[in-house]
């Protein structure tokens, strides 16, 4: 493929600029990186505006805007279940995560295992938040290389051996090291520019190519068609049946699981007031527009007749088909700097919880505010580095198992987080023991499925398919509550509750 020297040259010059805003970073609302929450919760200083950019940018990821429309491409209205489970999310992070901030802003937590270990007292149950939480993570920065990988080849930059990645390795070390110096101020600036320029290729691309095409009554009408002729029969324009349950539960699931990944958690402790948190729960659906758009994008390039070795190639398919080059160039810039905000906060979270959660606790419990924010820095490089390392030399097929993988982890935090919000029903002990089912449940389901999120089964005379992550939350929950009378009644203390009810109250956040 001959390299497009004009979309290149754009490519790189959007690149440079957000290079030069994630090192300028750090010098924004200049606080002591030193300090753990300075570098890694921004100072908790973000506004609505900065709040709704760092979360959107940090949620709304490359991969999206590459897997989504390649879903609805392969298999059509199934695809759509992400604007639904986008949509469930918010008013859960409405109600939920205030009570986080609140909690969190007392006491200083700048992990979810931290408020755990504050709330039930138990290292170990902080410790398998922690690690539940890294493991989810991984895979998920891996996945924003993906996006990365897909529009350079694209450009025409391609190679063979090690020489075929090194575009990726430059612009991760180009991330490591803004990330390092700036913390989260620099995927928080970044943010700005990569939603702006997300919103405007996004919009071209579902106002223009439709209409080149007559309009979306021609583009539904060959989606249709398109999965009718299907041999085997994959994938329609309309739901049947079958994916009711797989299509709710997913929604559900996810919706349940967004708000607990560790880099969302980050992002929403940043904010500078709890208003901050309310108003962009309230804001942040404008990105579910947004989302169903991207997901049009599946049936355009269908109705389009695209030509592409694989649905990852859907969207730079269309955009290389219909418009010039400098515009393809902006367009790839997007994706590529919508990787880079995402995997930031990924990495910087996965660092959080590893220095918090094994460092201080396990490792060097004496460790000054200092040594703490160093070790941060660096253990954020090596997941960086980790995850480029995995998808360089581990087939991306292996990476989009763990991440599916990944959703049913970190369901299984619900309970210690979640419900711990509210209530201490549960023994640490108890809790630890259902985290322990779940996980394990969920993941040999998934594995039985060919790592899938779904697990299929019959009801009478009717075959349903629910989420794998609901189920595995199920056994938790019954192991947690079956073994908590259990081990109140065996005398095993529970240990101290480090927070009380007004913590968690939103009077402590007035606006300075």
């Amino acid at each position: 493929m001959k390299v497009d020297l004009v979309s290149l040259l754009v490519f790189l010059g959007f690149f440079a600029l957000v290079t030069v805003l994630g090192f300028y970073a750090g010098q924004w609302r200049r606080g002591d990186l030193a300090q753990l929450h300075e570098w890694g919760l921004g100072g908790r200083r973000f506004g609505v505006i900065v709040s709704w950019f760092l979360i959107g940018g940090d949620l709304y990821t490359a991969y999206t805007l590459i897997a989504v429309p390649a879903l609805v491409f392969g298999a059509g209205a199934a695809g759509f279940f992400a604007v639904p489970y986008t949509i469930l999310a918010y008013p859960i992070m409405f109600v939920v995560m205030p009570r986080l901030w609140n909690v969190s802003k007392v006491h200083n937590f700048v992990t979810p295992a931290d408020f755990v270990r504050g709330r039930y007292g138990s290292d170990r149950l902080a410790l398998a938040i922690a690690l539940t939480g890294i493991l989810a993570t991984m895979p998920y920065i891996a996945l924003q290389l993906v996006g990365i990988q897909v529009v350079i080849g694209a450009m025409g930059v391609t190679g063979s051996g090690l020489a075929s990645d090194l575009p990726l390795v430059i612009a991760f070390i180009i991330l490591a090291a803004y990330t390092y110096t700036s913390g989260l101020r620099a995927p928080a600036m970044i943010a700005f520019v990569k939603d702006l320029m997300i919103y405007v290729a996004i919009l071209a691309a579902i106002i223009i190519i439709p209409t080149k095409l007559g309009g979306f009554g021609p583009v539904f009408a060959a989606a249709t068609a398109h999965f009718a002729n299907k041999v085997p029969p994959v994938g329609a324009t309309i739901l049947g049946p079958k994916g009711y349950w797989s299509y709710a539960t997913l929604a559900l699931g996810s919706a349940m699981a967004l708000f607990l990944y560790p880099h969302a958690i980050t992002a929403v402790l940043s904010a500078a007031r709890v208003d901050v948190v309310k108003r962009n729960a309230a804001l942040l659906p404008a990105y579910s527009l947004l989302l169903g758009l991207v997901a049009l994008l599946g049936y355009v390039a269908i109705a389009a007749g695209v030509p592409v070795s694989a649905p990852s190639q859907v969207v730079p398919a269309l955009f290389k088909a219909f418009f010039p080059s400098w515009f393809v160039g902006f367009a790839f810039a997007a994706i590529a700097i919508g990787a880079l905000v995402p995997a930031a906060v990924m990495s910087i979270a996965a660092a959080n919880l590893w220095t918090r959660s094994v460092y201080v606790a396990y490792l060097k419990p004496s460790a000054s505010d200092a040594e703490e924010s160093s070790m941060a820095k660096l253990s954020s490089l090596v997941v960086k580095f980790g995850a480029l390392a995995f998808i360089i030399w581990v087939p991306t097929q292996y990476a989009i198992n763990l991440q599916l993988l990944g959703g049913i982890w970190i369901l299984q935090t619900f309970p210690a987080i979640v419900v711990g919000l509210y209530r201490r029903w549960f023994h640490d002990a108890a809790l630890l023991w259902g985290w322990a089912a779940g996980m394990l449940a969920g993941t040999l389901l998934s594995f039985s499925q060919g790592v899938k999120p779904t697990f299929a089964f019959s009801a009478g005379t009717h075959v349903i398919a629910p989420y794998i992550g609901l189920l595995a939350l199920a056994v938790n929950l019954a192991v947690a509550a079956a073994l908590t009378p259990v081990f109140d009644r065996a005398g095993i203390a529970r240990q101290a509750d480090l927070t009380s009810e007004a913590d968690y109250a939103d009077v402590r956040a007035a606006p300075a």
